[in-house]
């Protein structure tokens, strides 16, 4: 995409943030007013103030990844280059955000039956399968479908102790080392800590090429750093557009008018959300290629939000509850709870102006009035106005909505929507006064986890765990 560094272009692709159905003027006493928003003016002002703290401190590195990156792209391109006619497949081995965004990534770019598409349609690059679970049918079944001599395996865990990553890394090392000896280092590359942690030190005992993941950016927000943007290089997506693109956006959310800072009001508009008891929130995009972005704001959102402590240490037990949804399908199964349901969710809806392909319906049975309707309009018109049409029944229904509009689904359209979601999240922690970075209540499960396992170390919690009451049968049917 060569069109990055052209100015026009850039701002005919700027995605777009319309809340008028938010408001108290749309969809009447659920609704935000301006009033709402002006009360918390201190909070926001305060929570401006912070954002820019925590960026020059050094507390939110993921802001600057849009700019520093160019030698590890670099790299990243020239990796590919050398690897990519030499295998079959590109394999993740990652969970969380490392699968997530490399997943929302490819299904937002690239041909929605990729993987089924000749080498030729896919212009030379390899497939992408990400292993993101440890269901044992899924994992084995992944090794029925590739030949692991033919396949490089990207391992990515920051700390080297994922359980989930690091369990598929033996079992994989073990296939590859009894099937290609010496070998088997060209088939594995790790993204990891530049120092610390067990999978840097593995590599740089076995031999594996290594990427590293920045030591101040989290896994949620870890989708521009080689964790998302390797597979995507792998399958022929500009890695450059989509960190152009949130440079793009990053200058937006630079504006201190939240009127035109999109990612400010949308935390904003959460915020006041929830605080009027509106704590689910649904992001239904009407194209199959965002489906997955809807898979990856729920953990930003969710892992990022639900907080029991605030920054005081006070027990608050805050967070909304992100739901996916995909329109028009969901049309037929949840929209009904939507529009007619309680007053506890606020809907975000994502459009897209230009689909990458049209098709026409033809012009038949004339003579059937419910059917004759749609003869000559196109698919792109039908979905288009399903949307509008779904945003007007919340309307009327009184259900707060707002719309996230890509002028089309490309690499640079991408990374802006990414981005803002990225800095409306970091806004909404600091409305909410939690720390937005840390992940505790994941910790406890994995903590649990490795006590259940006799991972030393965890004695304690395992003496804890001994000691959980017992359940009883009278409660199991």
């Amino acid at each position: 995409m060569n069109k990055i560094n052209d100015s026009a272009w850039k701002n005919e692709m700027k995605i777009r943030l319309d809340f008028n159905n938010m408001m108290t003027d749309f969809v009447g006493e659920h609704g935000i007013s301006v009033e709402d928003i002006e009360k918390i003016s201190d909070k926001i002002e305060n929570a401006k103030k912070a954002m820019v703290e925590k960026r020059k401190n050094g507390k939110m590195d993921w802001r600057d990844l849009p700019y520093n990156q160019d030698e590890i792209v670099d790299d990243i391109l020239s990796y590919v280059n050398e690897k990519k006619d030499k295998f079959e497949a590109f394999v993740v081995l990652g969970i969380g955000g490392s699968a997530l965004g490399p997943i929302a990534v490819q299904q937002a770019i690239n041909h929605p039956y990729y993987n089924e598409l000749p080498r030729e349609k896919r212009n030379g690059f390899p497939k992408l399968y990400v292993a993101d679970n440890v269901d044992p049918e899924k994992l084995v079944y992944l090794f029925q479908t590739i030949d692991v001599t033919k396949c490089l395996f990207n391992v990515i865990s920051k700390s080297g102790s994922t359980s989930e990553t690091m369990s598929q890394f033996m079992i994989i090392k073990k296939m590859l080392d009894e099937k290609l000896g010496k070998d088997a280092s060209e088939h594995i590359v790790c993204t990891t800590d530049k120092v610390n942690g067990n999978l840097v030190k593995i590599a740089k005992e076995e031999g594996y090429k290594t990427f590293i993941i920045p030591s101040g950016v989290g896994g949620r927000f870890s989708e521009l750093t080689p964790v998302g943007l390797l597979a995507a290089a792998f399958c022929g997506i500009d890695i450059k557009a989509m960190l152009a693109g949130a440079a793009f956006m990053d200058e937006i959310c630079k504006n201190d008018d939240i009127y035109k800072n999109p990612a400010f009001m949308y935390a904003i508009l959460n915020y006041i959300g929830m605080e009027k008891g509106k704590n689910i929130c649904v992001v239904m995009p009407y194209a199959d290629s965002l489906k997955y972005i809807s898979d990856w704001y729920a953990q930003l959102w969710a892992e990022s939000l639900g907080k029991k402590y605030d920054n005081e240490g006070n027990i608050v037990n805050v967070g909304p509850t992100p739901v996916k949804a995909l329109g028009v399908t969901d049309q037929h199964s949840q929209v009904q709870l939507y529009t007619e349901g309680p007053f506890d969710k606020m809907i975000v809806l994502m459009g897209v102006d230009k689909y990458k392909e049209t098709i026409q319906i033809p012009e038949s049975y004339k003579e059937i009035p419910s059917l004759g309707f749609l003869g000559g309009i196109t698919q792109n018109q039908l979905i288009q106005t399903e949307q509008m049409a779904t945003e007007y029944a919340l309307m009327k229904s009184g259900k707060m909505n707002m719309t996230i509009t890509l002028p089309e689904v490309n690499e640079f359209t991408l990374g802006q929507t990414l981005y803002m979601f990225e800095v409306a999240t970091g806004f909404a922690g600091e409305l909410m006064n939690i720390n937005a970075f840390d992940q505790p209540g994941v910790e406890e499960g994995k903590n649990a986890t490795y006590a259940f396992f006799g991972r030393p170390g965890y004695e304690e919690k395992k003496k804890e765990l001994d000691s959980k009451p017992a359940k009883k049968d009278k409660f199991i049917i």
